[in-house]
C-alpha cells in the first residue's frame, strides 16, 4: 500500500470522516426522538443526506488542515443536531439525557468494531487494487471512529463526555458537576485547541493507537 495514490487516500479519509461525524449527530437526534423530542426530525436533520449536516470548518477545513499538518490523529465534526433536553428529561429523566449524550460515542465505537471485524476477512490477502481500496477504506473508518469515540468521551465541554458526566451527577443528586461544566463551557473550545496544538495531542494519539491496536488484535 506504499504506492497507494495520495489523492485517493485523502478522499477516503474525508468520506469516512463524514460517515463518522454525520452518523454521530443523527444518533443524538434518533435517541432524543425515542424520548419524545421531535426537534431534530422537524429540522429535517435525521436524513442521511450529508448536505444539511456539513459544517464548513468542522467537516472540511479542520480535517484538511490536520491532514496537511500530519497530526497524530484526525478529528472533525458536523453541525450539531438540535435536541431539546428539557423534553428528553421530562419524558425519560436524567437517564434518558445520558443516553442521548452517549448516543454518538456508542455509534462511533460500534462502527469501529464493525470495521475491525471486516478487516479480518481473508479477501484482503490478494492485493488487487479493489481489495486495497476497500482495505484502506475500512482501516480509515476504524481509525477515525476510534479517535472520535475516545476524543468525544473526554470530560471537556462541549464534548459529549462532559454532558454524560454531568447527567450522571444529576442522577446521583450531585448538581455541582452540571454547574461546573456550565461555567467551563465558554472555555471548552480553547482547551480543546490547546490539546490539539500542544504535545498533549501526541500522548493522546499514542493512547488512541494503543486502544486501536488492542481492538485489532482481538
Amino acid at each position: 500500500m506504499e504506492h497507494f495514490p495520495i489523492y485517493l487516500n485523502i478522499i477516503i479519509q474525508i468520506v469516512t470522516l463524514l460517515i463518522a461525524v454525520i452518523g454521530h449527530e443523527i444518533m443524538h437526534g434518533l435517541v432524543a426522538l425515542k424520548y419524545g423530542d421531535t426537534t431534530a426530525k422537524d429540522a429535517k436533520r435525521l436524513t442521511i443526506n450529508p448536505i444539511p449536516h456539513i459544517d464548513l470548518i468542522g467537516s472540511i477545513i479542520l480535517p484538511l488542515a490536520l491532514l496537511l499538518l500530519n497530526t497524530p490523529f484526525m478529528i472533525g465534526y458536523a453541525k450539531p443536531v438540535p435536541v431539546d433536553m428539557s423534553t428528553v428529561i421530562k419524558n425519560g429523566g436524567y437517564k434518558a439525557a445520558f443516553f442521548v449524550s452517549m448516543a454518538g460515542i456508542v455509534y462511533n465505537l460500534g462502527l469501529a468494531i464493525v470495521a475491525a471485524v471486516a478487516l479480518k476477512f481473508e479477501m484482503f490477502a490478494e492485493a488487487t487494487f479493489l481489495n486495497v481500496v476497500v482495505y484502506v477504506f475500512l482501516l480509515s473508518l476504524f481509525q477515525i471512529n476510534i479517535v472520535l469515540a475516545i476524543f468525544n468521551i473526554l470530560p471537556i465541554p462541549p464534548l459529549d463526555g462532559s454532558k454524560a458526566l454531568a447527567f450522571i451527577g444529576l442522577m446521583a443528586g450531585v448538581h455541582v458537576l452540571a454547574r461546573f461544566y456550565n461555567s467551563l463551557e465558554r472555555y471548552g473550545i480553547i482547551i480543546i485547541l490547546l490539546i490539539i496544538a500542544t504535545p498533549i495531542s501526541r500522548y493522546l494519539g499514542e493512547f488512541m493507537g494503543f486502544v486501536a491496536n488492542g481492538i485489532l488484535r482481538l
